[in-house]
């Protein structure tokens, strides 16, 4: 297979996981939103609630904190302190973010770790939320940061090999 065809084959897949990670925050902040909304109005007017409206909210904040975070990553609008960029000359600007990148991987990678180890003591302990095993919910955080991880290395690789 051609360079070109893999550029495109990877093209394409970036255009997919960008169209699910966008289809993902779209329908879990319309979601959070309308049970948010239905909460109150159902607490204030009707003095009743959902009964399982508070466990979703939180496990929807938490589903949509990780996959924001992992199309920050993709989009490059995280959180950073680029003060090398600024004050450091270009040849030097590419190590800086290799560094950088390599080691927000290794962090990245690290919490993915500790994420799994958690997950799967959940799974072992059968815990349960909303009446289901916890690890279903839970399983988005290894995910979220193994993806993070793999995107600082693929921008760290690409600074070293100068195509950054």
């Amino acid at each position: 297979m051609s360079a070109a065809g893999r550029e495109s084959w990877l093209d394409r897949a970036d255009r997919i996981g960008r169209r699910i990670e966008n289809a993902l925050l779209v329908v879990g902040f319309s979601a959070l939103a309308l049970l948010a909304g239905a909460q109150i109005v159902l607490r204030n007017v009707f003095s009743v609630g959902i009964v399982w409206g508070d466990p979703l909210t939180r496990i929807l904040v938490l589903w949509l904190a990780l996959i924001g975070a992992i199309a920050a990553s993709r989009d490059r609008k995280h959180i950073a302190i680029e003060l090398a960029d600024r004050i450091l000359p270009p040849s030097l600007r590419r190590i800086v973010v290799v560094i950088r990148s390599a080691f927000a991987a290794a962090i990245s990678a690290a919490v993915a770790w500790y994420a799994f180890s958690f997950v799967r003591e959940s799974y072992e302990y059968g815990d349960t939320l909303l009446d289901l095993p916890a690890w279903w919910f839970q399983a988005v955080m290894p995910v979220a940061f193994a993806l993070i991880a793999y995107r600082y290395l693929l921008r760290a690789t690409a600074a070293a090999l100068g195509r950054e």
